[in-house]
């Protein structure tokens, strides 16, 4: 690869969450499109455009490894995933292959589609951050449509220790996005998807499509 040529992209799915709200065990395992959660979206990560995949497990890491089928990516536990997302992020983050941009996906939001992953590699610029964006309708004193930052988004190889190193509880790149919004470039998915989380049980819906 020479210089001129942009950085290869390794997806990392963030899996480790107990599903506490929802009562019904590792989000990883919700049952989606006749598979589960975890399987479906690392295929996706994979079959748009990502390298390599890496799956990062936490709760019920070992129920996940048997129930699941996770041979074609790298697998790995966080054992503070308890400490909240912070610490799911910098191992994904730490296990990418040196020298690779990463996007970071969350496994609890099943909306995210083929075509969202392939619109942020597309857009990615070397040296920033490429986040999805998702049209959010705002009520004040009138009404009025604002992009909403979201998931996934790529951290560029030459950002990715300084992203991680900020990376507290339960935020992961938010930190960084914050001091260096002028690093950020978001791209609109509204048309592709909402990027809705599977946090409570009024969101199960989302998982019967």
């Amino acid at each position: 690869m020479n210089d001129s040529s942009p950085a290869p992209t390794i997806g990392v799915l963030l899996a480790g969450g107990a599903g506490t709200r929802l009562g019904l065990g590792p989000k990883a395992l919700l049952p989606f499109r006749g598979q589960t959660l975890v399987e479906v979206l690392a295929k996706t990560l994979l079959d748009s455009g990502c390298r390599q995949v890496v799956v990062v497990l936490g709760a019920g890491a070992e129920d996940v490894r048997h129930a699941t089928d996770l041979g074609e990516y790298l697998v790995v536990d966080n054992p503070e995933w308890a400490s909240g997302m912070a610490s799911s992020f910098r191992t994904g983050v730490a296990a990418a292959a040196p020298g690779h941009n990463v996007l970071v996906a969350l496994v609890d939001q099943p909306g995210l589609t083929p075509g969202v992953v392939a619109r942020l590699l597309a857009a990615h610029q070397p040296g920033r951050v490429t986040a999805a964006g998702y049209a959010d309708t705002v009520h004040n004193g009138h009404t009025a449509t604002k992009l909403r930052r979201g998931h996934p988004l790529i951290i560029d190889a030459t950002l990715r220790a300084e992203v991680a190193e900020s990376a507290e509880g339960d935020a992961g790149a938010r930190r960084f996005l914050k001091a260096h919004p002028g690093l950020v470039d978001v791209v609109d998915c509204s048309d592709l998807a909402d990027g809705a989380d599977v946090d409570t049980k009024d969101k199960l819906h989302l998982l019967s499509d």
